[in-house]
């Protein structure tokens, strides 16, 4: 059992140790030991050593992990000062980028919604952590005994327990008067970066602080270097600029990578190949302006290998849909979310910017006329399933009763039942002749 006197102690000598610590750390940096310049002539092999970190980004502290990976590089860099090397290490914080600006916003939104300081619902976290709990306890009763992966996303891990950014800010043992000033997203790079720097001189980095830095046109020595070098590369044919497929924001209006989305990380881009089901006149009412150009369904598949054996053409009756120019000539019928979609795929007449020709319920389209390309059926209809998701691919779907299940059940459903096909309008003729091709 030890004694108070005991416990005294060993705080005495730990606080002698940060004694020495803090007055090393002073001697050092009144002396200028880091600082490291230019000698009159060029240095000889192993006169020198450079170190760089990659920049930690700074929407929030730094935490152990940066402190563990950084004293590798501090290691190797005191050690090559012991060698006599003229060792530079600069460090720089990274503030480009989406993280910042998607916080600093959904700081704002949680204000708007719900007051400043905000009053969040009581039942809101019970829920989700009662959610939580019962994926947690399926996890574990599916999972080998042996085997543990984590539950959480990288940024959920980062922000532990709290759901919202205004608790992310209070984790950070800001005042709410302190956390509202983080709407703007330029706070941040004018609050988080000294923390930084405060806590690297404590860690007693051997860091030349003269050459740190932050990112983004605040800086503007920087920023006309990232400039300069953009222009230089693409002048050496090294870089081009193009386009290609991925995550973006229509909020900000730019991509939107792992890190910068508060939620979807490793979510990438679904490749879909679009099928181009041609309507056969006569046109339904609503269409009947469009007679004379080319409309469309356009399904989206994963499987376009399976076109061969498609019997029909599946949407959802009670959905809506609608009819959306694709160039002058072309019409696609499909949701208004996938016109969206394809509008910033240049798969619209105004590029990013749906028209919308005629607005469609999904039972006005059932009967509908089909030409598909590679089905064994010149002519596929239209036919009602409630299955339909209408927020994944198209809200069109081809049927291939040889090759799913879904679609086997519902069209024998559609076979087998007279009172089924007159609730949705559906005609014998739409259903009885086709099989299932094998």
């Amino acid at each position: 059992m030890s004694s108070s006197h005991d416990e005294a102690k060993s705080f005495a000598r730990r606080d002698f140790l940060l004694k020495i610590q803090r007055d090393v750390q002073k001697l050092w940096e009144e002396n200028k030991v880091f600082e490291a310049n230019s000698g009159d002539k060029p240095p000889s092999p192993g006169e020198k050593f450079f170190g760089n970190f990659t920049y930690p980004y700074m929407n929030g502290l730094l935490h152990l992990g940066h402190a563990f990976t950084l004293s590798k590089l501090e290691f190797g860099a005191a050690y090559h000062r012991l060698c006599g090397s003229n060792v530079l290490l600069p460090f720089a914080f990274h503030c480009t980028g989406m993280p910042i600006k998607a916080s600093a916003d959904k700081l704002a939104r949680e204000m708007q919604q719900y007051g400043n300081p905000p009053v969040f619902p009581v039942d809101r976290d019970s829920k989700i952590d009662q959610a939580n709990d019962n994926n947690n306890n399926y996890s574990t009763a599916t999972s080998a005994p042996n085997n543990y992966k984590s539950k959480r996303s990288k940024a959920v891990a980062k922000s532990g327990s709290h759901k919202s950014q205004w608790e992310i800010m209070r984790s950070f043992d800001l005042s709410d008067e302190e956390i509202a000033k983080f709407q703007d997203p330029y706070h941040w790079l004018s609050y988080f970066p000294p923390l930084a720097m405060k806590d690297l001189k404590a860690f007693g980095l051997s860091c030349d602080w003269r050459r740190s830095f932050i990112t983004t046109d605040m800086n503007p020595f920087y920023d006309a270097f990232v400039q300069w070098q953009m222009r230089k590369l693409r002048n050496m044919g090294k870089i081009v600029k193009g386009k290609q497929y991925m995550v973006y924001s229509l909020l900000d209006g730019q991509p939107c990578a792992d890190h910068d989305r508060a939620s979807g990380e490793e979510v990438g881009p679904q490749e879909y190949v679009l099928i181009k089901m041609e309507v056969i006149p006569p046109f339904p009412p609503k269409l009947k302006a469009l007679e004379g150009r080319n409309v469309y369904l356009a399904a989206a598949t994963l499987r376009p290998e399976t076109l061969y054996g498609q019997t029909n053409c599946w949407i959802q009756p009670d959905e809506n849909y609608g009819a959306f120019e694709v160039n002058d000539i072309d019409i696609f019928i499909l949701t208004a979310r996938s016109a969206r979609n394809l509008a910033y795929q240049m798969l619209s007449r105004v590029p990013e910017k749906p028209t919308c020709l005629a607005e469609l319920c999904g039972r006005e389209l059932i009967g509908l006329q089909l030409k598909s390309p590679l089905a064994f059926y010149e002519i596929v209809y239209v036919l009602p399933m409630q299955n339909v998701l209408t927020h994944k691919g198209t809200g069109i779907v081809i049927s291939v009763p040889s090759d799913s299940p879904d679609d086997f059940i519902a069209f024998q459903e559609l076979v087998t039942s007279p009172d089924w096909r007159v609730m949705y309008g559906v005609k014998d003729e739409w259903v009885l002749p086709f099989k299932v091709i094998r």
